[in-house]
């Protein structure tokens, strides 16, 4: 390797280093706000509680549509 191409290398590598210091940061910054919203740890039980809200929705969603159909049904609407 010539030393221009080493020196090439060297900039890309620590061009690399500073992606990764950002990038590790931007996840720790996620991370904290993730446990502070949601009280959850990891991404999984991030991952479990989303499933959780996301049945507690549809449960609500059909009983609302229930409801509605009942009460169109009791007042002819």
């Amino acid at each position: 390797m010539t030393e221009k191409e080493l020196l090439d290398l060297k900039e890309r590598v620590d061009q690399a280093k500073i992606s990764v210091a950002e990038l590790t940061g931007q996840l720790n910054a996620l991370m904290k706000q993730l446990k502070g919203d949601w009280a959850c740890s990891t991404v999984e039980e991030a991952e479990k509680k989303l499933k959780k809200l996301e049945q507690t929705i549809a449960d609500l969603d059909k009983k609302i549509k229930d409801n509605s159909e009942d009460l169109k049904e009791k007042y002819n609407l």
